[in-house]
């Protein structure tokens, strides 16, 4: 924690360094010293430590100052921190005006000068305030915050970047927090550049992508050599895996993930029926606990970057970065899992990140505290967001298009929900619109049996109506299916006969795809389970065909 400060200011050169060292001497191991030779300079150093969220203990001021007096700066600065401690510095002829001040600027003490010698004189009137300051003192928040508005997709797609990145912020909401309009003056930043993030350094960056975050936190983004033994592109739960087998079997391996590690499962509110965890886990607790492991065994985890292109030349398989760089491998894994798949409908696309949201969207979920909730989906995904916004919404209804949770979501999810009092589940149900200009009002809600249409108010809507693979960039490049999933193993097979162009004499393996030495596991795969267990159990198999493969190339 970054010590408290201790601020002195006086336009006489020669005190301030006296009073200074003073001050060091004998607090310097517990507080920062910080000096100033007028108000005015003293007050642009308190906005700065505002913008640290930095915290003052106590204010030791010369009054008799020209430009401003000490009582005038006292004024000023008690709007920045009401809280610090307030002494003046006077000369006898100065004494009437400081005991006024007590009863009007909320002095708390006021020492005479020369204050020869500092024990006497300085040290223990300035021990009691400071302890008094310490009894009431709470330390602040000390990691990254972050200033923006709750409709703003831009400062949406940041929370939810830094939370599934597993980074401490706090977030102040510019409609709501005082402070967030203190601080966004005291920045220079006008509204209009949101979301503003403060870093415990100072530092700050306006409308920021996160790219630019995520190297100012020291996130790694750039491969730290050209060749690999293992790619893993993908950093969900069977990239993950993957990543932990190859790295403790000996492979240099990196890991390239274009959001965050865990992927989907990720987002998962609670997973409840994995193996090994009885009371369940969130999917931020798995992702953190598998990235843990994989940087044990020395995997690179790239992240966010994304993977636009592939190419093979002789037995190495290169990657190429979006910024058009490019790394090789011997083996390469494809993990990109897949996508909530996005809705057609009027309104959906302008609002989504303002009330509109695919998946759980879990740093959402304190902003809808007391709202109503509405969720599009019924199976495992949508169930658990549903138990996971009860918690904090009035009443969280599920829009369902079949008649019952029966078909598409586990037994022990359906109990959960029929036993939590403000979880509606609304069958035959689909949303036809969404109302609102800059931020979702209101749904219009289609019964699929009658034909009626119901409207209702609403702030926020999340879909979970299935997923869908981002394989385009995979395109004359990586055999796939009708709807974008990668092809392996036998399924590559046409009319009992190997895939086009594949040179070698045995068959692929069970989880190649149709280029020898690239692998596909997870949600991407055709023919794959849906599940955080199957995807974790491919991702661990694969590592074996790679080391088949391996032994035949290397």
């Amino acid at each position: 924690m970054a010590k408290p400060v201790i601020m002195t200011v006086d336009d006489d050169p020669e005190v301030l360094r006296a009073i200074a060292r003073d001050l060091q001497r004998e607090y310097g191991d517990r507080f920062r010293v910080l000096r100033a030779e007028s108000g005015a300079v003293a007050l642009e150093a308190l906005q700065q430590l505002k913008l640290r969220n930095q915290s003052p203990a106590l204010f030791l001021v010369d009054q008799r100052m020209p430009q401003m007096s000490g009582v005038e700066f006292l004024e000023q600065a008690l709007s920045l921190f009401p809280n610090t401690k307030r002494a003046l510095l006077t000369a006898y002829a100065d004494t009437d005006a400081a005991i006024r001040a007590i009863n009007t600027t909320q002095i708390d003490y006021y020492l005479m000068k020369p204050w020869d010698p500092p024990e006497e004189s300085l040290y223990p009137v300035l021990d009691d305030l400071l302890d008094d300051w310490l009894a009431s003192f709470r330390p602040p928040f000390e990691g990254i915050r972050v200033i923006g508005n709750r409709w703003s997709p831009h400062s949406h797609q940041l929370k939810d970047f830094l939370a599934r990145n597993q980074v401490p912020f706090e977030w102040l909401d510019i409609e709501l927090s005082q402070e967030a309009q203190q601080l966004i003056t005291y920045a220079d930043c006008h509204q209009r550049h949101l979301p503003l993030v403060l870093f415990p350094d100072g530092t700050r960056i306006e409308k920021p992508t996160n790219i630019q975050v995520a190297e100012k936190i020291g996130l790694q983004t750039q491969a730290g050599k050209p060749f690999y033994d293992l790619i893993i592109v993908g950093g969900g739960p069977a990239g993950l895996a993957a990543a932990v087998y190859g790295a403790s079997e000996g492979l240099h391996t990196v890991m390239v993930e274009r959001e965050a590690p865990g992927g989907q499962a990720g987002t998962s509110s609670r997973i409840e029926n994995y193996l090994g965890f009885p009371a369940g886990l969130s999917g931020s607790d798995l992702a953190r606990r598998a990235v843990t492991q994989a940087r044990r065994f020395g995997v690179e985890i790239l992240t966010p970057q994304e993977v636009t292109g592939i190419r093979v030349q002789d037995q190495y398989r290169f990657i190429t970065f979006a910024d058009g760089s490019e790394i090789s491998c011997h083996a390469l894994i494809l993990a990109l899992g897949v996508s909530w798949r996005r809705l057609d409908l009027p309104g959906l696309d302008r609002l989504t990140g303002a009330g509109v949201y695919y998946g759980a969207a879990q740093t959402e979920a304190l902003s809808c505290q007391d709202e109503d909730v509405y969720i599009i989906g019924g199976a495992n995904s949508a169930g658990q967001a549903a138990m996971h916004f009860s918690k904090y919404a009035r009443q969280v209804t599920m829009l369902v298009r079949g008649d019952s949770l029966t078909k598409s979501m586990s037994q022990y999810l359906i109990d959960q929900i029929e036993a939590t009092p403000n979880i509606t589940v609304q069958v035959h149900s689909s949303v036809v619109e969404a109302k609102g200009e800059t931020s979702l009002e209101g749904l219009t809600i289609a019964n699929t049996m009658t034909g009626e249409m119901q409207t209702v108010g609403a702030t926020s809507l999340f879909i979970f109506i299935g997923a869908v693979p981002r394989t385009q960039w995979l395109d004359g490049t990586i055999m796939r299916d009708e709807r974008g999933f990668i092809i392996t193993g036998p399924d590559l097979k046409q009319d009992g006969h190997r895939p086009k162009g594949w040179t070698l004499e045995r068959d692929p393996f069970l989880l190649e795809t149709n280029i020898p030495g690239v692998f596909a596991v997870g949600d991407v795969r055709h023919g794959s389970v849906k599940r955080v267990a199957s995807g974790v159990g491919e991702g661990s198999i694969c590592v074996q065909f790679v080391h088949q493969y391996l032994s035949k190339v290397v």
